[in-house]
């Protein structure tokens, strides 16, 4: 969203465009959006709320941020100008920006609750009746009770709804504490935590290929999948995450969060609405079906360099890389293998979910006909904004004799004639919590059933492996998913759109 003097983006009227099914009627919002001056709100949360109010599908709503940062309401448009004009995604004109600024006010941390508490009813003036407040924690885990403290002392919390950033707790321990703690500030359905993986179009694309087709719901159990993968790799480093990076590591900040809610719609068995809370459910049902991460199954990785970092211990265990073989001990899912891997300063950033079908038999090919040699068929899906799905199969090679090759059938969003509608994950996931939709947010349950399956890992982890940045992880990777092997690296790239 680059803010422009021309070219810019149409926007409709406000309320021209009603999101969802069109019926309901979402109040306006008072969003107080806390670490406001910090990495996540300047890429990714003030493009979107920028996007979502200029757009029409957001409510009429006031932006307050707060932060350490000793900043008035004009300095901080400033800052979230410099944000919409680096990280947005359309342009917008002088005046759609000033109609947007003048949503955005500021109150620093330090000024108190009581300031925080004008700011915010002098908004609810502007707004008219029946506002709602929406409260971002765009914070530090080690600083979400007290801003939690902050929004009970400013006496926000009714008519409000909070969302938390993970990780989510370390341990079992941890997350019955916090969710204590908030539960004696807010109810569970006024929490909203958050991962933004679940905000992709592509993730939510998994339901509806899952439980509309009747081509793949019968086959989408143990007789007709062989594996499945989740490969997360990221090319980024730490930045200016090394500190927070080596109390958490890859397995905390990642898997338990991001990978195994992927993981739930991968797994799930169909709900009996699409409605919050019967997906909920079955999402629960596959945390509590999931077998105990063994140490055995796990393979823990650590760039080169990384100790070398500021903030990072000279003799770190921290892992960087994480790799793990899991299963689910249910009648769908039991003897079917699920490979999760995800690391930084890997060869590619990818978002990759694979579901390997059974091979057919192949006694009736002759040999050297080429069934079988570039692996099982696959089911692809790619969790990326721009998000892709394929279907490889073996095919006949033209000509005489038999040979076959690898053939696919690919699908992407942009080549749709709604591929303008899609939304940023950020933007989808705050416009459901203003809507009061837990979907794809995680609920208390949930997440203390990760931390269970997690605990012999967490106790007894295994030592860390070097690996070379640029790589796809430690060599041990390869006898962890033998005798199947890591999809990724591809053998030929996506089809482009010609």
């Amino acid at each position: 969203m680059t803010v422009a003097n021309d070219e810019s983006i149409a926007y409709p009227a406000p309320g021209s465009r009603p999101y969802g099914n069109g019926k309901e009627k979402v109040p306006p919002h008072v969003v107080v959006l806390f670490g406001a001056t910090g990495d996540l709100a300047r890429r990714k949360l003030i493009p979107g709320l920028a996007h979502l109010t200029l757009s029409a599908l957001a409510p009429e709503v006031r932006v307050i941020g707060s932060s350490l940062e000793e900043l008035d309401d004009d300095s901080f448009r400033q800052f979230a100008k410099a944000a919409v004009g680096e990280f947005g995604g359309d342009k917008v004109s002088p005046q759609q920006w000033e109609d947007f600024a003048a949503r955005l006010h500021y109150v620093p941390q330090t000024a108190g609750p009581e300031a925080l508490a004008k700011a915010v009813r002098q908004c609810e003036e502007e707004l008219g009746e029946e506002v709602m407040r929406l409260h971002y924690l765009s914070v530090p885990p080690k600083a979400a009770e007290a801003v939690i403290g902050m929004i009970r002392s400013a006496d926000l919390v009714e008519r409000s709804r909070v969302v938390m950033e993970k990780p989510f707790g370390t341990d079992l321990q941890s997350a019955i504490a916090l969710n204590a703690r908030i539960h004696e500030t807010f109810t569970e359905s006024q929490i909203f935590r958050i991962d933004h993986f679940l905000g992709k179009e592509a993730a939510q694309n998994i339901l509806a290929f899952r439980f509309a087709n009747g081509l793949f719901e019968p086959i989408w159990n143990r007789n007709f999948i062989d594996h499945v993968q989740i490969d997360i790799p990221e090319t980024l480093g730490m930045e200016d995450r090394a500190e927070f990076y080596e109390a958490t590591g890859a397995f905390k900040d990642m898997v338990v969060t991001h990978l195994m809610q992927v993981l739930a719609f991968v797994a799930m068995e169909p709900p009996t609405a699409l409605e919050p809370r019967a997906i909920i459910e079955e999402k629960n049902k596959v945390f509590r079906s999931l077998l105990p991460f063994e140490p055995g199954n796990v393979v823990r990785g650590q760039f080169e360099g990384y100790r070398d970092l500021d903030g990072v211990a000279p003799d770190s265990d921290t892992e960087t890389f994480i790799a793990l073989r899991c299963g689910l001990d249910n009648w769908r899912w039991a003897g079917v293998p699920f490979y999760l891997r995800t690391g930084k300063r890997m060869a590619e950033g990818q978002r990759i979910i694979s579901i390997a079908f059974r091979e057919a038999p192949r006694s009736m090919f002759p040999v050297g006909s080429g069934v079988g040699a570039q692996g099982p068929d696959h089911l692809t899906f790619d969790l990326a904004d721009a998000s892709k799905m394929s279907l490889s199969f073996y095919g006949k090679r033209p000509g005489p004799g038999m040979r076959l090759d690898k053939l696919s059938m690919q699908f992407a969003t942009t080549e749709t004639e709604r591929a303008e509608d899609v939304l940023e994950a950020y933007e989808r996931l705050i416009l459901d919590a203003m809507r009061d939709d837990h979907t794809l947010f995680t609920m208390a349950e949930g997440i203390e059933s990760l931390w269970a399956r997690s605990a012999p890992l967490l106790e007894n982890p295994p030592i860390v492996k070097p690996y070379p940045q640029g790589s796809w992880g430690p060599n041990a990777i390869h006898q962890l998913i033998a005798p199947n092997a890591w999809r990724l690296p591809f053998e030929r790239g996506w089809r482009e759109k010609r």
